[in-house]
């Protein structure tokens, strides 16, 4: 029997590459930036996340795996609107468990028996699957694609709706996303552009009725204070304690090639080094050279991402390529862009390469589901060369 690793790492190689880069750098990163957390929680045990860590990575791999080689594409489509509506069920869930337990600050988390996920992370598959449906089954004549834009926005309103009372910067990213699906599918500008106005009149009022609300009232005051943050400055900056200044330190210790692997200081001090600042720990780490190599490994993700969505041969898989491969760039781009101190600061991880748990899987889920319509290009591509090949006369015969 003739073992070969293309046949089970299936799909795009370039973007199976990305992966094995971003899974070491994954390690090496949060093995140096959780020491202080491992003191802290691990009684000292700084392997405990690093394996922690590789473990995630090793079920989030052997997810893809399976996703490439047993789950077809059409699935995908099947169960988008169920999909939907367990993501439904899980947000109001964890709302609900947010006002009964005192314990939990937001409503971010949902805890079902022994396992806690965020449902936001479904939430950012689920819409790209239901919105990749829509647009692919009405999109022949205008009033088609105006039937899929309110369904698609009204939805997607719902469960962003939801999102939104704890966890801002996600609602914001998935709506985005679902936003630049309905760009590429060519709804009519004017209902895009409809939709953008409301959006911006919307973030307005919210920003001037925040100090007019209760407390209570969701995350609205969250959402102006980091603003204001951002315009104004932040009064606990002057004592240099806000994590985005440690960031900016880190930035600025890293320098062009950065202290080396393990030597972060700055971690020591940030409560987030792992996790939503992690760009800014490996800069200080790897310097300079190493933020652009990590940015790189993105962009070559997005670009791939494109090759893909080009030799799809259907309408659906395309969206939902276009669809998870915007989330997790958008998503990175603003991790690293919050870790520069060039956007205000919102809990955005890096994919991938963040320390994570549960979030990690679903993060492979959208990988997996990338690498299987990628392999299913392929696929057509040899069934059509073979045909041709096929069809083709041999010179000698037609002599």
């Amino acid at each position: 029997m003739n073992f070969s690793i293309g046949k089970i790492f299936k799909g795009d190689k370039v973007l199976w590459i990305v992966l094995i880069f971003l899974s070491l750098i994954s390690l090496l990163i949060v093995y140096s930036a959780t020491g202080k957390l491992a003191y802290k929680v691990a009684g000292g045990n700084t392997g405990y996340y690093l394996f922690r860590q590789l473990v995630f990575i090793g079920l989030g791999i052997g997810l893809m795996i399976f996703l490439v080689n047993v789950v077809p594409v059409k699935i995908y489509s099947i169960f988008a609107n169920l999909m939907v509506g367990v993501t439904f069920v899980a947000l109001i869930a964890a709302f609900v468990q947010y006002k009964i337990d005192g314990s939990k600050e937001t409503s971010r988390t949902l805890t079902f028996w022994m396992i806690s996920f965020q449902p936001s992370e479904l939430a950012k598959i689920s819409l790209v699957m239901y919105a990749s449906k829509m647009l692919s089954k009405y999109q022949k004549t205008k009033e088609e694609l105006r039937h899929a834009f309110f369904w698609v926005t009204g939805v997607s309103a719902v469960i962003c709706g939801i999102i939104f009372i704890g966890n801002i910067s996600t609602s914001a990213l998935i709506f985005g996303s679902i936003m630049c699906m309905l760009f590429v599918a060519r709804v009519p500008l004017k209902y895009f552009f409809m939709l953008l106005a409301i959006i911006i009149s919307l973030a307005v009022t919210i920003y001037f009725a925040a100090d007019f609300l209760p407390e209570s009232f969701g995350r609205v005051h969250t959402f102006k204070e980091r603003i204001d943050d951002f315009i104004y400055g932040d009064d606990n900056s002057k004592e240099g304690t806000t994590q985005a200044d440690f960031a900016k330190l880190a930035i600025y210790e890293g320098g062009l090639m950065g202290k080396g692997p393990g030597n972060s200081e700055v971690s020591n001090y940030m409560e987030a080094g792992y996790n939503d600042f992690i760009y800014s720990i490996i800069i200080e780490e790897y310097g300079f050279v190493g933020g652009i190599f990590v940015l790189f490994l993105y962009l070559i993700f997005f670009y791939r991402g494109v090759v893909i969505v080009r030799k799809s041969d259907r309408t659906f898989p395309a969206f939902l390529v276009t669809g998870l491969v915007l989330v997790l760039v958008f998503q990175a781009f603003i991790n690293m862009a919050v870790s520069s101190g060039v956007v205000p600061v919102t809990g955005q991880p890096l994919p991938w390469i963040s320390l994570g748990g549960t979030s990690m899987l679903f993060t492979a889920v959208a990988f997996g589901a990338i690498l299987t319509v990628s392999y299913h290009n392929n696929k057509q591509k040899e069934a059509e060369e073979q045909l041709v090949t096929i069809d083709t006369p041999d010179e000698d015969q037609a002599l």
